[in-house]
């Protein structure tokens, strides 16, 4: 259940980030998922390998539902991850938008209808 709010969080933190510099709001959303997501899927991966090689017994015990410190461990990570993939995007977007001329120097011109 907190994974859900945190992928909610983490979209909506991306798509506001994606209006900010106007680029599709839905596609940075989405990477956000997918950072969170393969984050957690990378984690839970390498745990399990770290189990098994320690401990082949303990696989069979392990309960994935609860609420644990290896949760919380992986949760904290991935939360951590979608923030450095935002302040990366933040950075691109801004070192783009000083190499480009302003919207408004753009406009200059145009009909307005």
């Amino acid at each position: 259940m907190i994974g859900i709010f945190i992928l909610i969080a983490a979209y909506r933190y991306y798509a506001s980030l994606a209006e900010k510099f106007g680029k599709i709001k839905w596609q940075y959303g989405l990477l956000a998922i997918g950072v969170y997501l393969g984050t957690q899927l990378l984690f839970g991966l390498f745990y399990g390998i770290y189990i098994a090689l320690t401990d082949p017994d303990l696989i069979d015990e392990i309960n994935y539902t609860g609420f644990s410190g290896v949760n919380f461990i992986s949760w904290l990570l991935s939360i951590a991850a979608v923030y450095g993939i935002y302040k990366f995007l933040e950075n691109r977007f801004l070192k783009e938008g000083l190499k480009n001329p302003a919207i408004e120097i753009q406009e200059i011109g145009k009909k307005e209808d």
